[in-house]
């Protein structure tokens, strides 16, 4: 699971710590359109907890983005936030979950 987090961007970044593909790139910032004309309080927000939930747990906030506001995004990580490690690495590992039968159905569909 740790290898497929780092190929994420963080929540409101455009680049994934490893190099992905031109279509991974494209269907992350779609799924992450809900950060667009997000609140600038709520962006800083998001990007300060982003570096929180990642000195605790030891990788990125990963959420299954598609449809969610950044508001709703910024409440689902003060809340995870509250998780102890071996709570959140099943609950992140679920949302890597749904981002893959997400990215898998819109490949199927090209």
């Amino acid at each position: 699971w740790l290898e497929a987090f780092r190929s994420h961007p963080k929540i409101g970044e455009k680049k994934a710590e490893h190099q992905t593909s031109p279509e991974a790139q494209h269907w992350s910032e779609q799924e992450q359109s809900g950060t667009r004309g997000g609140a600038q309080e709520t962006m800083r927000l998001l990007a300060e907890l982003n570096d929180q939930y990642e000195a605790k747990f030891g990788y990125i906030f990963i959420i299954c983005a598609s449809g969610k506001s950044s508001d709703e995004m910024l409440a689902r990580l003060r809340e995870r936030l509250k998780n102890d490690p071996q709570k959140e690495l099943p609950v992140a590992a679920r949302e890597q979950a749904l981002i893959t039968q997400l990215r898998l159905r819109k490949l199927v569909a090209i």
